[in-house]
């Protein structure tokens, strides 16, 4: 084992999941940017609790409110507040822990996850994420862009997050039946090579299930650059419909915390150097997966 593979950077788990196990509001089409407006303090709570069972890399609050999103399911007024909302809580919770913490800008899929056809043009893709970038890059440490199931949204949303100069980590969904493959049917390691040239520092994958995960890592393995992984706990994600609200998904029962860190533990073993969580991830997971790395041997580090 080399040196370098005894550094494991930790990611959180998923928030939107976690914020609608601790609010007491009704499920809502705006998914975890409705807490951030009825009740902002679960969400530095979740971050809080993210850092405290071991994440060193939190993600901004941000995933739902795309422009298209809030068109369609809010009050498109509500951008630049949401955005400063959700800076703020990942901020205050990175400062109460006194832990060293990097905060992660979050640009999410434009429409609806797993939806590949759904995707807008590039240069619509180009121009509302460079309005996220525009409104999170003051707050942020890099840019995430995750739960990119189309070759086409990944490379505009990587494109616009280089421009803000700041460290690019780009992250794909992969089939949950094929984890060498984009739920868009694009191969992983094209799509992946893609990235890097647009900008990307990192590639990972998440969102799909652990065992696609697994699969992922080997076709990630010989990009040359940092890769990882971090997955979902859901049955199936077939359910949700694009407007549609999470209560539709259906978690499995064969993945807390211990399990999915044996996940975990493999994707590391693969020569992955980022590992988290996503859907229904919850701060019990990320806590066993640290005490894993820890275990194992590896240091938990922020970069």
């Amino acid at each position: 084992m080399t040196s370098e593979r005894h550094h494991v950077v930790l990611l959180d788990g998923g928030m939107g999941q976690e914020l609608r196990r601790r609010s007491s509001r009704p499920a809502s089409p705006l998914w975890s940017a409705q807490v951030m407006l009825d009740e902002p303090h679960l969400v530095v709570a979740a971050h809080r609790d993210f850092i405290d069972a071991g994440a060193r890399i939190i993600t901004v609050n941000t995933y739902s409110a795309t422009p298209q999103r809030l068109a369609r399911d809010g009050e498109p007024k509500l951008f630049e507040s949401l955005h400063a909302a959700a800076l703020s809580a990942a901020r205050k919770a990175c400062d109460d822990s006194g832990q060293d913490v990097r905060i992660a800008g979050c640009l999410p899929p434009l429409v609806a996850s797993y939806r590949p056809d759904l995707a807008p043009d590039e240069a619509t893709c180009l121009r509302n994420y460079g309005r996220m970038v525009e409104a999170q890059a003051g707050g942020v440490d890099l840019f995430l862009c995750e739960t990119m199931s189309l070759a086409r949204e990944a490379r505009a949303a990587t494109e616009a997050a280089a421009k803000s100069k700041l460290p690019v980590w780009t992250a794909f969904t992969v089939d949950d039946g094929d984890g060498a493959r984009l739920r868009s049917g694009e191969p992983l390691a094209e799509a992946a090579r893609e990235v890097v040239t647009a900008g990307a520092d990192r590639v990972l994958v998440n969102c799909a299930v652990p065992e696609a995960v697994t699969t992922a890592m080997g076709e990630l393995a010989g990009l040359g650059v940092p890769f990882g992984g971090y997955a979902n706990a859901f049955t199936s994600v077939a359910p949700l419909q694009p407007g549609g609200t999470v209560d539709v998904l259906e978690s499995r029962t064969d993945l807390g915390p211990a399990a999915y860190a044996e996940h975990a533990l493999r994707w590391v073993e693969q020569g992955a150097t980022i590992v988290g969580g996503c859907c229904e991830v919850g701060p019990a997971h990320i806590a066993a997966l640290a005490e894993r790395l820890t275990v194992a041997g590896y240091h938990v580090v922020s970069s």
